[in-house]
């Protein structure tokens, strides 16, 4: 029974499609991903043996019937990228080069039919040759005191194709149709054997290498030859050690790794091999209830395969969630992860995936991942890479932070000794850093003190901003440092009010206050609207003066859509127009986020062109001067 589920499993995997736009198929890592997980999802290797046959069997139904062309092709592709190199990886030749061949049968029929006829022959006749060849080969080599074990076999027909197409060359430079494997006990007997191999037949010039000697990049080791030998056939003669041949086999240089330009993965050939071993002593196996034991595999257990939407196979640690399966599509993907789909149901984002399932995330247009998912107790990641990435983005944020945080330090350092015009690139040169946002979050975390700033400046030549005059009667006022008019009164304090924070050119009225001169504010402020009558007598008329450098305090609103790096881009803006940030208040609202900044400007020109500059920025809704407001009624507060 567990071998019915077990295929009935395998069954149900989407394959075709997965890899027909690739031209090198074998090492496109969706194949590798696929082939992995059909041993993944299996509890019994019989189950991927049974699946193997089955499609074999599929596959001569294909051939001999005339099915619909469209049917063929897809099941023939995915043969040639998926089942074949399965074979072929668990030892399986016999299967691996039928289903090759037939594959390419329905693939490429001219293509096949041609070298078929180049052969001349069957594959029947080819065996019964080789047979006779090893035969006399093998009794050659005892009589001269070398034990040996000898093998042949014909080149099946995909596999002569392919290797006409790797080395462009024509059928008839072919020299390994035919191949006879001999193996012996050391060294000595490989080189041995050679010199009779060479003493019984003819040598085809220019093909011997000697990998014992000058052994392949892969420390594969073997004597290749090609020898011209009865009936004036070309048979290629591989002659190695039992242990070369093993690590061949087994190894770094395993024979299917390199027929299927594989990378080498230390853990996954592990555990090929031990799969291969285990096919190999199936008939070591004592009885029915140890055989079922013996097949039984639990070593692709640490992965899980998952699918996308789209079909592409994820590969994941064991235990991994929608949220680490977001990641590893993008990084993007995973921080506005809001939740998923697993076969078409919702779950919760700690849900720990299974293989096969189909994937699908929620996410949102903007936002990042919450510190939760760092929590190992509430089992949000598995992977390691996903965690690196959260752990990144908050790093990042922090950093932003520091550094908006910094650049008012700085600025509101500027401001008070008066160099304003100072750029901070300089600045940060004078203290030391070659980049500015190094010095900026040096200053937000308190590495460089006021002191060493106020050195850095008073050794820096920069342009002093003047202090404005307010002016009173006509005459600018020395005290207060606005530029306003006063109707018939001189020399009086003014005061900017911080309710609604007039700038030129608004329409501005004053208000004589007790013991604290006259405060200045906006017409239309909700403090001088709600005045009583009694109140009302102490308003007067006031006019901004000429010729004024002063800058304003200033508050905008700005809404936007919360992301990574928006509150940067938007200090960036005000650090190149050179204008001084004083306050920062935000409120966030789910993906939604306030803002509300103080400037220092010259006046409303300025201010709205910075409101059109912000509103330029990704993702900001609106920017807009902050309205007036106040006591909804009686006196100001002065």
């Amino acid at each position: 029974m567990r071998l019915v589920e077990g295929t009935t499993r395998i069954d149900r995997i989407p394959m075709t499609g997965i890899t027909s736009n690739n031209n090198n198929t074998s090492r496109n890592p969706q194949t590798e991903a696929l082939r992995q997980m059909l041993l993944a999802m299996t509890e019994d290797i019989r189950v991927v043996v049974i699946v193997l046959a089955d499609r074999t069997h599929t596959m001569r139904h294909l051939v001999a019937r005339d099915v619909t062309i469209t049917g063929k092709t897809a099941a023939a592709r995915d043969t040639l990228d998926i089942f074949s190199p399965l074979a072929n990886r668990l030892g399986l030749g016999q299967m691996k080069w039928e289903l090759e061949d037939l594959s390419f049968r329905i693939l490429e029929p001219e293509r096949y039919r041609e070298i078929a006829r180049l052969l001349e022959e069957t594959r029947t006749n080819r065996e019964q040759y080789l047979s006779l060849f090893t035969n006399s080969l093998g009794q050659t080599l005892l009589k001269n005191g070398i034990r040996a074990e000898i093998s042949g076999r014909p080149k099946h027909i995909y596999s002569i194709h392919k290797k006409m197409v790797r080395k462009d060359v024509d059928f008839h430079r072919i020299y390994d149709a035919l191949a006879v494997r001999v193996l012996v006990e050391s060294v000595e007997d490989c080189y041995d054997t050679l010199g009779l191999v060479h003493h019984l037949w003819t040598p085809v010039p220019q093909e011997f290498d000697d990998y014992i000697a000058r052994p392949k990049s892969n420390h594969y080791r073997s004597l290749h030859t090609a020898i011209t030998g009865p009936e004036n056939r070309v048979v290629e003669i591989q002659i190695r050690t039992h242990e070369m041949h093993r690590y061949a086999e087994m190894g770094v240089a395993a024979h299917w790794r390199y027929k299927e330009g594989a990378r080498y993965d230390a853990g996954y050939e592990e555990k090929i091999t031990w799969i291969r071993q285990i096919l190999a002593w199936k008939d070591d196996a004592p009885g029915t209830g140890e055989l079922a034991d013996h097949y039984r595999i639990e070593l692709f257990q640490n992965t899980v395969y998952v699918l996308t939407p789209q079909g592409n196979v994820i590969s994941l640690p064991k235990g991994s969630t929608p949220v680490d399966f977001a990641y590893h599509v993008h990084s993007n993907l995973g921080h506005r992860c809001r939740g998923a789909k697993v076969n078409g149901a919702i779950v919760t984002l700690d849900y720990p995936l299974q293989n096969t399932q189909q994937v699908e995330i929620l996410a949102a247009k903007q936002g990042g991942p919450s510190r939760d998912w760092l929590n190992p107790a509430l089992g949000y990641l598995a992977s390691p890479r996903a965690r690196a990435k959260v752990r990144q983005w908050f790093s990042r944020q922090d950093h932003e932070m520091m550094q908006t945080q910094g650049r008012l330090i700085i600025e509101k350092e500027l401001q008070r000794h008066g160099m304003t015009a100072l750029r901070l690139d300089t600045l940060a040169g004078k203290l030391g850093f070659d980049r500015l946002d190094e010095c900026l979050v040096a200053v937000a975390k308190g590495h460089i003190s006021s002191h060493q700033m106020k050195e850095a400046l008073a050794d820096t030549p920069g342009p002093a901003v003047p202090k404005p005059a307010l002016l009173a009667g006509r005459k600018p006022a020395s005290v207060g440092g606005h530029s306003v008019l006063i109707v018939g009164v001189d020399k009086l304090l003014t005061t900017l009010a911080r309710c609604c924070k007039p700038v030129p050119p608004d329409s501005i009225t004053g208000f004589v206050t007790r013991g604290h001169g006259i405060t200045i504010h906006r017409e239309g402020c909700s403090n001088l609207t709600g005045l009583s009558d009694h109140d009302r007598i102490r308003l007067i008329a006031a006019s901004w003066g000429v010729e004024s450098t002063a800058v304003y305090p200033v508050d905008i609103i700005i809404n936007a859509q919360d992301r990574q790096g928006l509150l940067r881009d938007i200090s960036d803006i005000f650090s190149r127009e050179k204008i001084n940030i004083t306050a920062i208040n935000t409120k966030n609202q789910g993906v939604a986020v306030t803002m509300q900044l103080t400037l220092d400007i010259a006046d409303l020109a300025r201010m709205n062109q910075l409101l059109s500059m912000a509103e330029g920025v990704t993702g900001v809704l609106s920017a807009v001067r902050k309205q007036v407001t106040g006591r909804p009624s009686g006196a100001p507060r002065q």
